[in-house]
C-alpha cells in the first residue's frame, strides 16, 4: 500500500515494526490518542518508551516549567525538549547507535462541557533522521472544526498518527508530508494554520512557503506574518486588539497603499472606542484568484510579504476573495472594532450582486456578515478619470452609474458614488449609518497611478520607477534584485 492508502493504525503498526524508532508520547488535552493508536495497532514495545499526560497544571510546571498559557507554541516546546533530552540521557548509551530517538507532543484544548471555548492546540515532533544525528522539529499548530469532544480527540488522534508518520518518512518531501496530514480526516474536520521545518536537514526549506501551501490545499483559510515575516497565530497576536485591514496585490506597495493605510490609521485610532496602543495595522493578501486560476508563483507572494514587512506592517494571505468572508474570518479573533480599508473601485465592486448569487440570502446576507459587530468600511477617493479607466480595465460597467456622479472637485467618494438603482437605498442605509467612512487628506500626488502600470516600470527598471514607491520598497527591490525582468 502506498502512504496515501494507509489508515492511521496502518501507519502506527509500520512505525512500531521499525525497530529502529523509538520515542516518547506526551499529550495534554483531548486525551491520550495519538499513543493509543500505537498501542491498539500492535507490537508499540518496539517504539514507545514512555506516555505521559500531565493534565495538572502545577504537575505540568513541575515537569516542564513555567509557560503562561498552557496551549501554546511556548508549552509544547517546553514538553518536547524535556522529553527528548530524557531519552538522549537514558538511553543513548544502550541504543543511540541503532536508534533514531523521537519526542512527540501535543497541548491541545478540547471542546468542553459547556462548548464555550476555542478547540485548538499545538502538535510537534523532535527527532532524529538518523542514529547520532542532530535533532529536527516539525511544529504546527491546528484547530478542531467537529462539534463534539469525541470527535475532537479522534481527529487530533489520527492528525498526531500523520505528523509521527510523516516526520519518519515524508521529512524529505515537505509537499507530500502537508498533504498526509489529512488523511483519513479530509479538511473539513481540522484546520491546520501554521507548520514549521526545523533542523540542519531543512536548511533550505522556506517556512512562509510551507503556511502558503496550507492555504492553497485547503487545509486553512489563512495565514498570518508579523512585520518581521515570521508566521503567527492570529488568536495571539490579534488578542485584545482593535484592528485595521488593507486589501491589496501589493505587487509592489505603493505610496498610494502606504497613504491610504496611513491615513485611514488617522482616523480609526481617533475613535472614541479604539485605543492606539491597542491596534493591529496589517495588509491583506488574497490567493483565492489564484488558486481558481491553479497557478500560484511562490516567489513572487514572498517578494510582496518581504515589501510589505519593509514598511514595518504584518501580512495576512488568505483565500477569501469576498469580503464578507474576510470580515467573518477576523470576527473570529476580534472583539474589539475593525476596520477595512480600500477604494472606491474596490467599494464598487462589492456592490456586484452577481458575487452573491451562492447565498440563499443574496447580498443582504453578504452585508449582514460583512458589517456585523463594528466593522467599518474606510474608503479612500478615487479620482474620476481614473475611475473611468479602472472600469475599463476591469470590465466593470453595470453595477455603478457614472453618469449621474456629481463631481466634486474631481474627486469620486462614498457620498458621489451612485450604485445599481435597486441598491440604492441599501447603500444609502449603509453610509448614513456609519458603516463607510471617507479617508480624508489623502496624497494626490500619485492618484493617477495605477499598480499595473508601476509594476511594468519595476519590471523593466525604467527612469522612474522608483517614484512612486515608498523608499523602504525600491530599495527592498533593490536590495533583493525583486521583479527582475518579470514580465
Amino acid at each position: 500500500m502506498n502512504d496515501q492508502e494507509l489508515s492511521a493504525d496502518r501507519k502506527a503498526l509500520r512505525i512500531n515494526l521499525d525497530s529502529s524508532k523509538y520515542g516518547t508520547f506526551a499529550e495534554i488535552g483531548a486525551g491520550q490518542e495519538v499513543a493509543r493508536h500505537f498501542f491498539q495497532a500492535g507490537g508499540a514495545a518496539g517504539t514507545v518508551a514512555k506516555t505521559i499526560s500531565a493534565y495538572d497544571m502545577k504537575f505540568s510546571d513541575a515537569i516542564y516549567g513555567e509557560a503562561g498559557r498552557y496551549v501554546s507554541r511556548k508549552r509544547l516546546v517546553q514538553m518536547m525538549a524535556h522529553e527528548y533530552e530524557l531519552l538522549d540521557e537514558r538511553l543513548s548509551d544502550a541504543r543511540g547507535g541503532e536508534s533514531t530517538f523521537f519526542a512527540f507532543s501535543n497541548t491541545v484544548s478540547a471542546l468542553n462541557f459547556s462548548k464555550t471555548n476555542e478547540c485548538h492546540g499545538w502538535m510537534g515532533i523532535r527527532f532524529q533522521i538518523s542514529p547520532l544525528s542532530p535533532h529536527h522539529d516539525i511544529i504546527l499548530h491546528v484547530r478542531m472544526l467537529d462539534t463534539d469532544n469525541q470527535l475532537q480527540q479522534e481527529a487530533i488522534g489520527i492528525l498526531g498518527v500523520n505528523l509521527v508518520y510523516g516526520a519518519m518518512h515524508l521529512n524529505h518531501d515537505p509537499d507530500a508530508f502537508i498533504d498526509s496530514l489529512s488523511d483519513s480526516l479530509g479538511i473539513g474536520r481540522i484546520e491546520v494554520d501554521m507548520i514549521e521545518f526545523n533542523g540542519p536537514s531543512f536548511d533550505l526549506v522556506d517556512n512562509r512557503v510551507l503556511c502558503l501551501k496550507l492555504t492553497e490545499k485547503g487545509l486553512t483559510h489563512a495565514i498570518m506574518f508579523n512585520s518581521s515575516g515570521h508566521v503567527v497565530q492570529p488568536s495571539e497576536n490579534l488578542y485584545k486588539k482593535a484592528c485595521l485591514i488593507e486589501r491589496g496585490s501589493f505587487r509592489p506597495l505603493t505610496k498610494v497603499n502606504l497613504d491610504m493605510l496611513e491615513k485611514a490609521k488617522v482616523q480609526f485610532v481617533a475613535r472614541e472606542d479604539v485605543e492606539e496602543s491597542s491596534v493591529e495595522v496589517f495588509m491583506e493578501l488574497t490567493l483565492r484568484s489564484l488558486i481558481n486560476e491553479g497557478d500560484i508563483d511562490y516567489d513572487d507572494f514572498i517578494s510582496r510579504i518581504e515589501v510589505i514587512n519593509s514598511c514595518g506592517y504584518g501580512v495576512l494571505v488568505s483565500n477569501y476573495l469576498e469580503y464578507f468572508k474576510l470580515s467573518s474570518y477576523l470576527r473570529r479573533y476580534v472583539k474589539k472594532p475593525i476596520g477595512l480599508v480600500l477604494g472606491l473601485n474596490n467599494l464598487a465592486d462589492i456592490f456586484k450582486e452577481d458575487y452573491y448569487s451562492n447565498l440563499e440570502g443574496g447580498i443582504l446576507e453578504a452585508f449582514g456578515k460583512l458589517f456585523k459587530d463594528n466593522v467599518k468600511i474606510y474608503a479612500y477617493p478615487i479620482e474620476l478619470k481614473n475611475f473611468e479607466r479602472y472600469r475599463l480595465q476591469m470590465g466593470i460597467g453595470d453595477n455603478v452609474e457614472t453618469d449621474l456622479v456629481e463631481e466634486q472637485d474631481g474627486l469620486l467618494t462614498i457620498d458621489n458614488l451612485l450604485v445599481a438603482g435597486n441598491l440604492r437605498n441599501l447603500y444609502k442605509y449603509i453610509r448614513e449609518n456609519g458603516f463607510l467612512v471617507t479617508i480624508e487628506n489623502c496624497d494626490r500626488t500619485n492618484m493617477n497611478l495605477f499598480s499595473r502600470d508601476i509594476f511594468k516600470l519595476v519590471c523593466n527598471r525604467e527612469e522612474g520607477w522608483k517614484e512612486s514607491l515608498p523608499s523602504c520598497v525600491s530599495d527592498m527591490i533593490e536590495k533583493k534584485n525583486l521583479w527582475q525582468d518579470c514580465t
